[in-house]
């Protein structure tokens, strides 16, 4: 079974309203194992695939996720566009628990992770001015109103490396940066996603307050972990509606990311490179 949409996020949204699981898939890359098995299944009349970004269980840290893997996997099964979801810590007052915000924009901080599925001979460099698919930001800000919940178009990500929280400082100093949220996955994620000509739409729920917040040492475990609940119901909704609500045709750029972006002269690139590359540049590179 093929997908257009993909779903990357937690294992809520395998139980969400309207979603008919058909089939797990297992999808073998040249980049290793993906997180989990792909959920294949219907909703809203269109082909969706789900993956549990940390595996079912939440097994797999931050800093150890197989982000070219993902999104390897993804373009595999034909998927077309991607959402995006993660919680996030509020950087500003404003984004407050269970609101939802649609960054526009991030910020790197991560240390050492691989974020390019280029290199071995061959050479890319795509535009990431403006990281997040236009038109798919539209429609989850529409599918956020359709679905109830508050949320903010645009904005910046800033992606951290983690597992540890920030400190005070570090926390301090974003907010001096004028950053929106901050999380540990989305970056690498965008960039793979560009490099692979798929749209790609981030939804940052917000949990808590991040700890420069002087209510932030009071707030509990279980708290957190009511409004993580609480997240995933809406975005079961906000899912289910922007599933709905997505134009059939791309009227964006995303894919046709590497048109102008590959440099190295295609009779040198190496036969090893092209064949673990091949779903990728086959556009481009016999």
């Amino acid at each position: 079974m093929k997908a257009e949409i993909g779903i990357i996020g937690g294992s809520g949204l395998y139980s969400m309203p309207g979603f008919e699981a058909q089939e797990e898939a297992l999808i073998d890359t040249p980049f290793g194992p993906p997180s989990d098995n792909y959920v294949l299944g219907t909703l809203a009349g269109r082909n969706v695939a789900f993956l549990a970004r940390h595996g079912r269980g939440h097994r797999i840290s931050p800093s150890e996720l197989n982000f070219r893997a993902n999104i390897y996997g993804m373009k595999a099964l034909g998927v077309e566009r991607i959402i995006s979801l993660s919680a996030v810590g509020s950087l500003k007052e404003e984004h407050r628990p269970l609101d939802f915000v649609l960054p526009d924009q991030f910020f790197d901080r991560t240390r050492g992770r691989v974020s390019t599925f280029f290199g071995e001979g061959l050479v890319a460099h795509i535009s990431f001015a403006d990281p997040i698919c236009p038109q798919m930001i539209d429609v989850l800000a529409s599918a956020c109103q359709a679905a109830g919940v508050n949320a903010k178009k645009g904005g910046t990500y800033l992606c951290m490396e983690g597992p540890a929280f920030s400190t005070k400082a570090e926390s301090n100093v974003y907010r001096s940066w004028g950053m929106d949220v901050i999380g540990m996955t989305n970056l690498q994620e965008a960039k793979l996603a560009r490099e692979a000509e798929i749209c790609y739409v981030s939804v940052a729920m917000v949990t808590d307050y991040d700890c420069w917040h002087e209510a932030h040492d009071a707030v509990t475990v279980n708290d957190i972990i009511a409004n993580l609940v609480k997240n995933a119901e809406n975005a079961c909704r906000v899912v289910a509606e922007a599933v709905a609500e997505m134009p059939h045709d791309r009227t964006c750029k995303c894919g046709s990311a590497l048109a102008h972006a590959i440099l190295t002269d295609r009779a040198t690139v190496p036969a090893a490179t092209k064949q673990k590359l091949g779903i990728l540049i086959e556009k481009y590179i016999v």
